[in-house]
């Protein structure tokens, strides 16, 4: 049976425009010869829906889009795709209103054959809000040109007590397929990525074909939704290999004989070109689902701001990425001439709006109330306040979003200034340690120098006051870094992040207090686009809690 694996970029609510891409795609399958085309988890309304679900309008209309598909799909081939249908059973016995399910478009006509039976509820997912996990994933088995299909979606493949120490759920639908006859399994997914994921997937897939001796037929999603990057990565795997490498980042449609002996293994993709594809994707996609075209990024002759304008580059070109650089009264020299010379390496727009003048203004308007007092947190803070106004100012002017440039370790320790340095409309880095910031900086350079070597090199500093560096308030990133992925990352103890680590327990205490205290501001934080298994939209902590640990 020759299978299209369509690996598609679903926007959330766009219903038309899905049905557009699922059909143009569904018609290139036939042509490349296919009998049976696979599409994404929820690929009708995009994943995730979240609260559009609640809307009846909305339910009503993926109804009737799933519907005007089917009539567009060829007629010579079979479609399965991911779509929403109603819990036949809510109103006699209760439970959620709907299903996560695959609906099978054939000869005009759409109708269910299979559900979700494993509704996550963990980190970023929370589909049993929504979703009534499917009791009989056994029934997910349909005939396609002969051959009996297992149908998975998702998390349904996540489970296998076989691969997995320990296992979230009691059942494993894979398992449960193939005990009912299915000799081939396919899953339709959405699942987000993270670093090292697309290898993770790769084992499980490749586990069960083992284990359960069929093709497995993985299709994932691709594109970015907001703080979400889906990477696609869709495989065809035999206990043999895969039969085709892996897309990363972008759509595609792989035709894939499952009669055919695969023999392929995935090629590796370095660690730091997979998170440039996803921050590029997720700035890309997210200024252009919102309907804008460009953005502008201060430039501090710092390595965030040029980590952040590079990206940019790479995901809009150089002519929709403005630079401004804002130096103040303690601004060094360098500053300006490095902000310079990384506008003049990626080729982009660059002004300077010197803040000194406000400084002044603002030191005069603020002395009747100021009067007695010593200059500090009050000044500092003010620095990175107007320098965001200036930013918020200019884009609101010429139609152009702001990035926000701070990285994890300082957002995880509050290290910043809200309404200041935290403003903006998405925050592409703040995913990253400040190590990795570095590591990826460098990266970037390894053809030709991008980002200025003094701004990777000279140590890091906010410039809030004469000779202030970042050590001042922190220890040295390279020190700090792993106690932060211990406490947040992996959620250890502070007794055990300092045996871990080797710092010391009162200094590790310390950090934790400021992790702590600055939940509210993380929550204030633009939208983050995640690359780690533990980013701020999936780390669920109360903003105002008591609890310190002793």
């Amino acid at each position: 049976m020759r299978v299209a694996l369509c690996q598609i970029d679903a926007t959330v609510g766009d219903l038309t425009g899905n049905v557009a891409r699922i059909a143009e795609f569904a018609a290139r399958a036939v042509q490349q010869g296919a009998e049976v085309a696979v599409f994404p988890e929820l690929a009708i309304c995009g994943y995730p829906p979240e609260d559009l679900l609640v809307r009846a309008s909305f339910r009503t209309a993926h109804d009737e889009a799933l519907q005007r598909l089917a009539q567009l799909v060829p007629n010579d081939l079979d479609v399965l795709v991911g779509c929403i249908a109603a819990n036949a059973t809510a109103d006699s016995v209760g439970g959620r209103p709907l299903h996560n399910a695959v609906a099978l478009l054939q000869g005009g006509q759409a109708r269910i054959v299979a559900r979700k039976s494993l509704l996550p509820t963990y980190d970023v997912f929370d589909e049993s809000r929504y979703f009534e996990p499917w009791k009989a994933p056994e029934q997910n088995v349909v005939t396609l040109r002969g051959r009996k299909v297992g149908i998975v979606v998702c998390e349904d493949g996540w489970n296998d007590e076989h691969f997995f120490d320990v296992r979230s759920y009691a059942i494993d639908p894979v398992e449960r397929v193939v005990q009912a006859g299915a000799e081939i399994v396919v899953n339709l997914s959405a699942s987000p990525w993270s670093r090292g994921k697309e290898r993770f997937r790769h084992r499980m897939v490749a586990a069960a074909a083992a284990r359960h001796r069929v093709p497995m037929l993985y299709v994932n999603l691709c594109g970015g939704d907001v703080e979400l990057q889906f990477d696609g990565g869709s495989l065809a795997v035999q206990s043999t290999g895969v039969a085709a490498q892996p897309i990363p980042f972008r759509e595609a449609l792989v035709v894939v004989d499952t009669g055919a002996r695969w023999t392929q293994q995935p090629a590796t993709v370095a660690d730091e070109a997979m998170v440039h594809a996803a921050l590029v994707q997720g700035i890309r996609d997210y200024v252009r689902k919102f309907g804008f075209h460009s953005v502008v990024i201060g430039l501090s002759g710092g390595i965030d701001s040029a980590l952040v304008a590079t990206l940019a580059v790479d995901a809009l070109g150089k002519e929709h990425v403005v630079g401004i650089g804002m130096p103040s009264t303690h601004s060094s020299d360098h500053s300006v001439d490095d902000a310079r010379a990384l506008a003049r390496n990626l080729g982009i727009a660059f002004h300077v709006l010197p803040i000194a003048p406000l400084q002044s203004a603002f030191a005069e308007v603020l002395q009747p109330v100021f009067v007695g007092t010593s200059p500090g947190l009050a000044e500092e803070n003010l620095q990175a306040r107007m320098r965001g106004t200036l930013l918020m100012a200019f884009a609101n002017k010429h139609g152009h979003l702001v990035l926000t440039t701070g990285n994890k370790s300082e957002c995880a320790v509050g290290y910043c200034t809200i309404y200041g340095d935290t403003n903006g409309a998405l925050a592409p880095i703040a995913d990253l340690w400040k190590t990795e910031v570095w590591a990826l900086s460098r990266w970037l350079n390894r053809d030709g120098v991008r980002i200025p070597v003094r701004s990777i090199e000279k140590a890091p500093s906010a410039e809030l006051r004469p000779g202030q560096f970042d050590t001042d308030s922190l220890p040295p990133y390279p020190e700090l870094d792993p106690v932060l992925r211990c406490l947040i990352e992996e959620d250890l103890s502070v007794e055990a992040t300092a045996l871990r680590t080797g710092m010391a327990r009162a200094k590790v205490a310390d950090l934790f207090a400021k992790v702590q205290a600055s939940e509210w501001k993380r929550y204030q934080y633009p939208p983050t686009l995640r690359v780690s298994d533990r980013c701020w939209s999936g780390r669920r902590m109360p903003v105002a809690h008591r609890y310190r640990e002793t």
